[in-house]
């Protein structure tokens, strides 16, 4: 007999006295400030999407000294850099803003950067990564956030900041070229209030 045939003709028990299947773990997480030791996983997960995806207008992966001066530069900057950690230490996800623009007078506004590992997808991370990011923005006095956001394939980062209230205030198109194909910008931004001084208690 042969093996498959064996197989098609072997008793199976009824289904209510099979074993139930473990329990699904729950999707757990952690999110806090990023550490210099979260650099490596931060960049496998960054340059996942510079290799396979159109979200990034960056053709060439990054270098770890790439990630380490760009640390080192928010941090002196004191903008909010996150990092969402699994309860086994695994990096799943970061969020970081960054200056719009190098001027002055555009002190106060950012434009922000999220990016989830491929085993963290559609399952909320998303959203608790920019919730957190806005409100240390809050904190440190950032009151307008931007998302420059392709054009293509990436509905679901579009869906995900209209979700938080950003709003559109313009598109340009073709303005990237990568794998062979040309790409356009999606603009989105939101206010952030100012935040209010707790009262002192008397």
């Amino acid at each position: 007999m042969l093996e498959d045939e064996y197989d098609k003709t072997r008793r199976r028990l009824p289904r209510h006295l099979r074993p139930a299947p473990a329990p699904e773990r729950p999707f757990a997480f952690t999110i806090r400030p990023a550490q210099d030791r979260d650099i490596a996983d931060i960049r496998e997960i960054y340059n996942y999407y510079v290799t396979n995806s159109v979200v990034t207008f960056d053709e060439k992966p990054w270098k770890m000294v790439q990630w380490r001066e760009k640390f080192a530069h928010l941090a002196k900057l004191g903008m909010p850099f996150l990092v969402a950690e699994s309860p086994t230490g695994q990096i799943l996800g970061y969020a970081l803003v960054q200056p719009w623009k190098p001027k002055s007078a555009y002190r106060y506004t950012v434009e922000d950067s999220i990016y989830l590992g491929q085993a963290a997808a559609g399952k909320g991370l998303g959203s608790a990564l920019l919730k957190a990011l806005l409100e240390a923005c809050q904190e440190v006095g950032i009151r307008e956030v931007v998302a420059a956001i392709s054009d293509k394939g990436a509905d679901a980062s579009i869906r995900l900041h209209e979700k938080f209230g950003f709003t559109e205030v313009g598109r340009m198109g073709r303005v990237g070229f990568k794998f062979n194909r040309w790409l356009g910008v999606v603009y989105l931004q939101k206010s952030i209030p100012k935040r209010r001084k707790r009262p002192v208690a008397g």
